[in-house]
């Protein structure tokens, strides 16, 4: 040690003092935060205890109530109406049980593996989507500003099917159900059955006259329509006052809104087993069409439908996480929420096709009945010979069995003649083979079966309940990936900040209740997440394994975790799990350039959909979309790269006053080796230090800007030392 080390240590520690007086004499009197605040200059050993033992007070942010209460909520985001209407017809779609392997496999592959990523993060650095990407990675911190675009999109139109939801609910208290009949219209002369209704039925009418009163095509606007107009100011007041106190108030809520679905899908099952042909359905779901399983749609549709229903890339897995104290273990939390939602789409998909298979069983019966009633006709007049029908036959209570046994002795018989007979097979599987999906389950499909239940209007209640409970989940998690991420980067009040959200959302969201605006929600829903949340989950899956490195996010876990992760992870998250995203986006691409981009048009004139292809203006919508949700990542890279903000005038970077010590939130972390356990995150990186925490004493008065939040936004400009090596800031 040098001879007058005692010397500079003297004169340093005075210099410190001197410091200290500086920064107290420009405190804002007014600032009563800021007078309790103590400046903590000492050993760098004690101040890291110090923030890790303070850590789950830190920053003041809050925190889950409880471990179920954190679980309930990922799994109410997670678990939404794609579980129901959306997995069971993939599974009908793409061999029935043997596509179970396929989705298992790819959960295993991409889905555990970058939902335990995006918790880890999360958990670790304590703030949103924006903040967890620009700590990792600054170029590429425009990840996160896609990831709240893309939220705000989803949003937008997600809370319209809430809407829909909450009429269908609203007009269910009554007997019969409103969709049970077609309405019938009366004219001068005499009575007749609404045409377009009688061309379609009682269930698909309600939906396309009645409740959207859908115009024919995406050009024609029709209007407002007023109910759903209500419906859509309701579930946005829902969200609002569900999410206005941010997890403190949505918490509590969750209770409920990710428990009653289960309730519910317990309920439609034990009911759905006691009618006649749900055993039917069920095996049909169930019985495997291996040959399929090895075609490529089938997988890529399996890896789009695990990506989505883990809510990867949107944030709101980030946001929830970042509630958590860092020695949560979130490997345990990857792996329950994960097959909590596998199980749940199994859950579904059973109760789906035991209620679609009481339905084929009395469309079927129907059809019995009918082309029972033509053989008798035929057989009077003479074009069939009583000789064919076997002599147990008895049409006035013939079995389906029985009308498929006269069916086939009759084409066999009238082989030449058979088509001029108009007689229909009736084969049960026929009906059940008829996929629907979305909207079409939910308002045409299910809701028709369930006018045949005992107590219709009581099962109609609890459906539409199930299904505003399901989107308000996933609603609450979509918008936590906006407000989290911009409340902890801007210091903007949440209660403002999801109040001004919540209304220009509804605004915004007035195009799709239109009388065209169920195609304006195909659009946003086949355009505006799957691509750019694709590139999005890419470029995290980069960031942390290419960037930041994998071997030291390893450590990191470890540390966090107190065990190693196993090296399945280090692997999955190298090679395989980008491996397959790429995959995954090219085939998209391509997927999407084979379809003509378009959407199916409701014609009143007959009754039927038919496909439109969008106009140019709609195409460029389409496209814009792609390129507004994507755009951020380019643009902050290139800021960045270009050093186009000077990240010292205090826009990007802060000095925040924490509980008793200054804390410097970086701005520009490349290059920097320390990992995110060892090096702070972001609420906790200490003030610049050399050997000891010594604040140097500014040559001239610095200018203090007040932060939104009323907390001095720049501080004192402690990393502007031109004197200091950089490597000691």
């Amino acid at each position: 040690m040098p001879k007058n080390s005692k010397v500079v240590k003297r004169d340093l520690d005075d210099e410190v003092i001197e410091s200290v007086k500086d920064l107290l004499s420009n405190e804002d009197s007014s600032d009563d935060a800021f007078k309790k605040s103590e400046l903590m200059v000492g050993d760098q050993e004690e101040k890291d205890a110090d923030v890790e033992e303070g850590s789950d007070v830190e920053d003041e942010r809050p925190a889950w109530n409880s471990k179920l209460q954190y679980i309930l909520a990922q799994v109410g985001f997670s678990v939404g109406l794609g579980n129901v209407w959306r997995f069971p017809y993939l599974c009908q779609k793409n061999g029935g049980g043997a596509y179970l392997v396929p989705y298992l496999i790819l959960l295993l592959v991409i889905g555990i593996p970058l939902f335990f990523l995006e918790l880890s993060v999360g958990q670790r650095i304590r703030r949103g989507s924006i903040g967890v990407w620009n700590y990792i990675s600054p170029k590429l911190g425009g990840i996160g500003f896609a990831s709240c675009i893309v939220c705000f999109f989803v949003a937008l139109y997600y809370n319209v099917i809430i809407g829909w939801s909450l009429f269908y609910f609203s007009q269910s208290f009554q007997h019969p159900l409103p969709w049970d009949q077609c309405p019938l219209v009366k004219n001068a002369s005499h009575t007749f059955v609404e045409p377009e209704c009688e061309k379609s039925s009682a269930t698909t009418y309600y939906w396309y006259r009645e409740a959207l009163n859908i115009s024919s095509s995406l050009s024609e606007s029709g209007g407002l329509n007023w109910k759903m107009t209500i419906c859509l100011l309701a579930a946005w007041v829902m969200v609002c006052l569900a999410m206005i106190k941010g997890i403190q108030s949505s918490g509590k809520i969750m209770y409920f809104s990710s428990l009653f679905p289960y309730v519910v899908l317990l309920c439609f099952l034990v009911r759905g087993l006691l009618l006649n042909g749900s055993l039917d359905g069920i095996r049909h779901m169930l019985t495997p069409k291996l040959e399929i399983m090895l075609e490529p749609k089938v997988w890529r549709e399996a890896a789009t439908q695990v990506f989505f229903a883990l809510g990867l890339g949107f944030g709101g897995v980030i946001a929830f996480s970042s509630y958590n104290k860092r020695d949560n273990n979130c490997h345990f939390d990857a792996v329950l929420v994960s097959f909590i939602n596998f199980f749940t789409s199994v859950l579904a998909t059973l109760v789906v096709f035991a209620v679609l298979g009481f339905k084929a069983n009395i469309i079927n019966e129907k059809c019995v009945i009918q082309n029972s009633e033509k053989i008798l006709k035929l057989l009077k007049t003479g074009n069939l010979s009583q000789d064919m029908i076997p002599h147990h036959i008895n049409f006035s209570s013939i079995t389906a069995e029985d009308y498929n046994l006269v069916y086939d002795i009759i084409q066999k018989v009238k082989e030449e003649e058979f088509e001029s007979l108009g007689l229909k097979s009736c084969q049960i599987e026929d009906e059940l083979g008829k996929a629907v999906q979305g909207t079409g389950l939910a308002f045409i499909a299910f809701t028709e079966a369930m006018t045949h239940f005992p107590a219709s209007p009581f099962w109609s209640v609890m459906f539409f309940l199930m299904l505003v409970n399901l989107g308000l989940g996933s609603m609450f998690g979509t918008i936590e990936g906006i407000i989290t991420p911009i409340v902890d980067t801007f210091k903007i009040r949440k209660e403002i900040l999801t109040v001004i959200c919540c209304l220009v959302a509804f605004f915004i969201g007035l195009i799709f209740v239109q009388r065209s605006g169920n195609y304006f929600v195909t659009m946003f829903d086949d355009y505006s997440a799957t691509l750019p949340l694709l590139i999005v989950v890419i470029l995290e899956n980069i960031a942390v394994t290419r960037i930041y490195g994998i071997e030291k996010f390893m450590e990191d876990l470890k540390d966090m975790l107190g065990f190693s992760p196993s090296q399945y992870y280090y692997y999955m998250w190298k090679y395989i799990s980008p491996l397959v995203l790429l995959c995954l986006l090219v085939a998209s691409i391509v997927q999407m350039g084979l379809s003509p981009p378009g959407y199916n048009a409701w014609i009143e004139d007959t009754a039927t959909e038919e496909f439109h292809s969008y106009p140019t203006w709609g195409m460029m919508v389409c496209i814009s979309l792609m390129v507004l949700a994507i755009l951020p990542v380019p643009i902050v890279l290139i800021v960045r790269r270009c050093n186009l903000i000077d990240d010292s005038s205090g826009s990007l970077a802060s000095v925040s006053y924490k509980r008793g010590r200054i804390i410097k939130e970086p701005v520009n972390l490349e290059g920097d080796n320390t990992s995110l356990i060892h090096g702070k995150s972001p609420s906790e990186v200490p003030s610049p230090n050399f050997g000891k925490n010594i604040y140097r004493k500014q040559t001239g008065s610095p200018t203090l800007d007040t932060a939104p939040n009323g907390r001095y936004g720049i501080g004192y400009l402690m990393a502007d030392m031109p004197d200091m090596p950089e490597s000691d800031l």
